[in-house]
């Protein structure tokens, strides 16, 4: 049995490899929905990564995911430049957002998926902190503009639910993996 990533994402590839072989072929969607809820916008999504790759790989796993950042009911993308991010991290600093991922594993025809939900509370970033996170370059490609298992992890004060739907895959993941039958490696 192989299972194949949907995605391109390095933390996606990183926290999946760590338990099992996989091989990665990135769904080529647009990571659009006209749904309005972002709960079933993210999982509608990963449905779309998931399907899409899972008809050119006949009897393996396939895995999507698609993560999402909510601040006061608006979906926070991938910033296009180091602007948008300033504004975005601003915007989170000192408040509590939703980091929201809905996941869809297709196995042997059938469709497991489901959304997972975590709470993030920032400290209060100040504008020299903010500056030399910006510097770094690690919001480029994240939503919300951070990534909490880089730099970003100062920014932190709390989190409540999954560390790994923050980074960009919910655990459960691995779990239903191994529910159908694959074996974590050693």
């Amino acid at each position: 049995m192989m299972i194949i990533l949907a995605s391109s994402s390095p933390r996606r590839r990183e926290i999946l490899g760590r338990f099992f072989e996989i091989k990665v072929y990135p769904a080529n969607v647009e990571e659009r929905s006209t749904v309005k809820d972002s709960r079933e916008k993210s999982l509608d999504i990963a449905r779309k990564k998931a399907l899409s790759v899972s008809s050119k790989f006949p009897g393996a796993t396939i895995v999507a995911a698609d993560t999402m950042v909510i601040f006061r009911g608006k979906t926070l993308g991938k910033p296009r430049n180091a602007e948008e991010a300033r504004k975005m991290l601003r915007a989170l600093s000192g408040n509590v957002h939703k980091v929201i991922t809905g996941y869809c594993i297709i196995h042997n025809g059938r469709i497991i998926e489901g959304v997972e939900e975590t709470e993030v509370k920032f400290r209060e970033i100040g504008d020299e902190l903010l500056e030399w996170y910006i510097s770094t370059g690690e919001w480029k490609d994240k939503a919300g503009a951070y990534g909490i298992q880089g730099y970003a992890s100062i920014f932190v004060e709390w989190i409540k639910g999954d560390y790994y739907n923050v980074v960009g895959l919910p655990i459960k993941v691995v779990v239903e993996l191994t529910k159908l039958g694959f074996k974590p490696k050693r």
